[in-house]
């Protein structure tokens, strides 16, 4: 077997330099065809300039009408590279419509779910979720009475409650008020 893969292999490297220098050939044909094909065209449209034999006047009436056909040729010219540019700048704007509308889809109208965490991680993790999450366990629970309880009943000028708070007495004081709601 193994010296079939060589074989094929040697046959498969064999066609493809055939087909490499059938290219070759075939290009550098082509590069001749060319060649020949602009100098009949060249010897068809540019006749062969007279000048022996001229006098001065004639020469100048000559220039005359090289430059009229020159200018005639850079006008049509001008023509064909600007209809070319418009036909270009077309293009591209046609192929940018074309990337618009092809990209372009309509967006359904989005609805609020309702998805607790466990069915949101197992449609992320799939089957590798098992540990059940309930976010609400690690929350604080508050009641009504403690919030009630915190809330200062008396709204007093703060300088009467810094100053009886001062000194020795003042902390004997914030500390029997600590003890005073546990004794009960």
């Amino acid at each position: 077997m193994p010296s079939c893969s060589v074989h094929t292999s040697a046959i498969s490297l064999c066609s493809q330099s055939l087909m490499l220098a059938k290219a070759k050939e075939e290009w550098d044909q082509e590069i001749v065809d060319k060649q020949a094909e602009k100098e009949r065209y060249l010897s068809e449209r540019v006749t062969p300039l007279h000048t022996s034999g001229l006098s001065l006047s004639q020469l100048q009436d000559l220039c005359r009408e090289l430059h009229e056909k020159v200018e005639i040729v850079d006008e049509e010219r001008y023509d064909i590279e600007a209809k070319c540019n418009h036909n270009t700048r077309e293009i591209k704007d046609l192929k940018i419509k074309v990337l618009d509308l092809r990209g372009k889809f309509k967006r359904p109208p989005l609805r609020r779910v309702r998805v607790s965490a466990d069915a949101m991680l197992r449609a992320l993790l799939g089957s590798k979720h098992k540990v059940s999450m309930d976010l609400r366990a690690n929350l604080k629970s508050v009641k009504k009475e403690d919030t009630e309880k915190e809330r200062p009943v008396e709204v007093g000028d703060w300088r009467k409650n810094v100053e009886a708070m001062s000194g020795m007495e003042g902390r004997k004081k914030m500390f029997d008020a600590a003890k005073s709601p546990t004794g009960q």
